[in-house]
């Protein structure tokens, strides 16, 4: 049956029996208005999305979202699907109706002599780390460490170790996915190998991906890694060394950079950089980065990967506001720092910065085609990152932001990172995709055809 938007079509199953006819058939559990853990439940890390779902379901198992999927059918109810909940959009929530949430779904095991990992659909990073650092392993992850792996990998997957080993979804090797007829089809290179290709990049358009298998890579368990921070006098000597270096960096090294405001209420520029690679040869490398000019801070060091993993969880805190636009750049010239350091200053919330995430790399070296994951040849992914706490203070955050993104959009390219996306709109959701798009719709169409799974960063399956 088609899904249909009305509240009013499927508020009267929600009286009936339907509810705990569902809640029989699970292990897992359900949670609804009225109950007292109900406005928990309902939390996500973005502060601003405040929605209120008919039905929120704790699945224990495969077998409870193959149930929860088959209540979304049979009833007509949106549906949305929650792992970590860390999307700047609250595409995990949706008012008045049906939350599938996977986050008590959430072991990882390691096969330290394969290399590879199995993560559970409700995983967060830390998951991940915790368990593959155990035996000296690591894979590409994002950078805050409450943050959904699966969603995550399944948008692509830009983290640290992206420049040496690719992005999250270069290292999938297979998935377990429940499509919207509530099939379970195991994915890969030689199993449902297109689908295999849609889930590497295309979100969580397809079905529920209930575990993926990573491959994994020596690292750590102590890495080189840090910042350097300079005084907004030097920002633009400090934007054009960031943009220089950073552009003829060695796989190894990943080196981001943010405007901020500094403890004092002052504004500077923030570098920072992780190698991944014996210690030694990572100071050699960093030697000429460190010595240009001079530092407010020098705060590269050793430290174990998993702390440093975790280490941008406080800049990102739950339940604070957040609100950001981004878009790829092939590089950073002088122009483009000098619009971004000229509006910088006005920014309203000592919390908020402006971030160069670097990608490129191992990341570039895969064919724009190999996966959905299109944006290939981009350099750093780049925007306002705006966080406060004060609903009244929204305008005035939000505003700057645009701000910003509209400063740096003359130097950008067209695409942009889908995990990043907001509520944008379709031609965004298009330019994510680029030429993948087409053959994207023609998987939705044959695996979601009924648009089932929408409330993401939807591939509608007709053009």
């Amino acid at each position: 049956m088609a899904v249909v938007e009305s509240k009013g079509r499927y508020a009267g199953f929600l009286e009936g029996n339907n509810v705990e006819e569902l809640r029989r058939r699970l292990a897992g559990t359900i949670v609804r208005p009225g109950d007292s853990e109900y406005d928990r439940a309902r939390a996500v890390w973005n502060g601003m999305i405040d929605r209120r779902p008919a039905i929120i379901v704790y699945c224990a198992n495969v077998d409870d979202v193959i149930q929860s999927i088959a209540f979304a059918r049979e009833t007509g109810i949106l549906a949305s699907v929650r792992s970590g909940g860390h999307n700047i959009a609250g595409s995990s929530l949706c008012d008045g109706g049906l939350v599938i949430d996977l986050s008590r779904m959430n072991k990882v095991t390691v096969d330290p002599e394969n290399r590879i990992a199995r993560a559970e659909g409700g995983a967060f990073l830390a998951d991940l780390d915790a368990a593959t650092q155990a035996h000296g392993l690591a894979t590409t992850t994002g950078v805050n460490s409450d943050t959904g792996l699966i969603a995550l990998t399944l948008g692509g997957g830009i983290g640290r170790l992206g420049r040496k080993h690719g992005l999250s979804c270069d290292n999938m090797l297979s998935a377990e996915i429940i499509t919207a007829d509530g099939q379970l089809l195991f994915v890969s290179e030689k199993e449902n190998a297109e689908l295999f290709w849609g889930l590497r990049g295309g979100g969580g358009n397809f079905g529920i991906v209930t575990a993926i298998t990573y491959r994994l890579h020596p690292l750590g368990p102590t890495v080189l890694a840090g910042s350097l921070v300079y005084d907004w006098k030097r920002v633009r000597d400090a934007l054009r060394l960031y943009a220089e270096f950073s552009a003829a960096a060695p796989d190894e090294l990943c080196t981001d950079a943010a405007l901020v405001t500094l403890p004092d209420g002052g504004h500077g520029f923030a570098i920072s950089a992780f190698y991944a690679g014996p210690m030694d040869e990572g100071e050699r490398i960093l030697r000429p980065l460190r010595d240009a000019l001079p530092l407010v801070q020098d705060r590269i060091g050793a430290i174990s990967y998993v702390q440093l993993q975790r280490a941008g969880d406080a800049s990102f805190p739950r339940g604070h506001r957040f609100y950001w636009k981004a878009q790829f750049l092939r590089k950073i010239t002088y122009a483009a720092a000098d619009a971004l350091i000229d509006r910088f200053p006005s920014v309203p919330s000592p919390k908020s910065f402006f971030v160069f995430q670097q990608v490129g790399g191992a990341i570039a070296r895969v064919s724009p085609t190999a996966t959905a994951y299109v944006n290939r040849n981009a350099a750093y992914d780049s925007f306002p990152v705006c966080i406060w706490t004060d609903p009244a203070d929204d305008q005035a955050n939000i505003s700057w932001a645009r701000e910003m993104y509209a400063a740096l959009q003359p130097f950008a390219m067209d695409g942009v990172y889908v995990n990043n996306l907001g509520d944008e709109g379709d031609d965004r959701v298009k330019a994510a995709y680029g030429a993948n798009y087409t053959r994207l719709v023609a998987l939705k169409r044959k695996y979601d055809p009924d648009n089932l799974f929408r409330l993401n960063q939807n591939i509608r399956p007709a053009v």
